[in-house]
């Protein structure tokens, strides 16, 4: 089996939104959820996965974290609500 690769966006209460790349989504949502992840999500309390996507392509996970990271709040936003019915409790 391929290793997957996923481009996440999380969010805060207040509606940071931070976008991130991992190889073990369960295991990065946690970590941002416990604050063991000194930075930015810890500081901004950055606990909820709002949005995922997933690739085998290690290259396209990166190119498209950089992609969405350059994009406004608006667009990020907009491909949230895009998957409107995203229900996950990692």
């Amino acid at each position: 089996m391929d290793k997957q690769y996923y481009v996440y966006i999380m969010s805060s209460i207040s509606g940071v939104l931070y976008v991130g790349i991992t190889s073990n989504l369960k295991r990065r949502v946690n970590e941002h959820k416990e604050g063991l992840i000194k930075g930015f999500t810890k500081r901004y309390r950055v606990k909820k996965l709002v949005y995922h996507e997933s690739t085998t392509d290690v290259e396209v996970a990166l190119n498209r974290e950089k992609e969405i990271k350059k994009w406004g709040r608006e667009k990020k936003l907009a491909l949230v609500r895009s998957e409107s019915n995203f229900e996950r409790s990692l």
